[in-house]
């Protein structure tokens, strides 16, 4: 196992590590009240943009993220 450090800086595209899946779905969470779906929205992104800043390349572009997320939480 690979423990990435924090405070290194982002790594070329061509070297980082790629996500590709399985990425969580949110379509379960459709249900609760609309407010929490906007927050588990902003979580998500949050996560997101966390790992990126780690270094990490995810397969699904930011676009098709966004797409998806709000599809999947109906907002």
């Amino acid at each position: 196992m690979t423990i990435i450090n924090p405070h290194a800086p982002p790594q070329d595209a061509r070297t980082a590590p790629v996500i590709v899946g399985p990425w969580p779905t949110y379509a379960h969470f459709k249900d609760l009240p609309e407010r929490e779906r906007w927050v588990l929205y902003g979580s998500a992104k949050a996560y997101r943009e966390a790992l990126e800043a780690q270094g990490f390349v995810m397969s699904e572009a930011y676009y098709d993220f966004v797409a998806r997320v709000t599809r999947e939480l109906d907002i």
